[in-house]
């Protein structure tokens, strides 16, 4: 299947865990969606294991949202393709922490 170069985009304290300064760029095998980026970020990336998604379920930890193209791609299915412009590395992949408080 074709490969895709993706760009993703973390917030500063998974940059610092990952050992990386800006913006990372992450190869995907097959059809892109937020598994398969979340997936090749891992195995690119083993530090971040876990802290994006849980470790047995892989479900998207609390605080922590998923965007691209403008719009909140957190509550999608993993399985759904990202926007095409994503795809095509036009626009970013976006990890980023939540913020609550009262």
């Amino acid at each position: 299947m074709k490969q895709g170069l993706i760009r993703v985009i973390l917030p500063t304290h998974l940059r610092r865990l990952a050992l990386v300064a800006g913006e990372v760029q992450i190869a995907v095998d097959g059809q892109i969606t937020q598994r398969s980026v979340l997936d090749a970020l891992e195995a690119q990336y083993p530090n971040l294991c876990g802290t994006i998604r849980d470790h047995g379920t892989k479900k998207r930890r609390p605080f922590v949202r998923f965007f691209a193209c403008n719009q909140d791609l957190s509550l999608e299915p993993p399985d759904a393709p990202l926007p095409e412009a994503v795809k095509t590395g036009a626009e970013p992949y976006m990890v980023v922490g939540a913020i609550a408080g009262g």
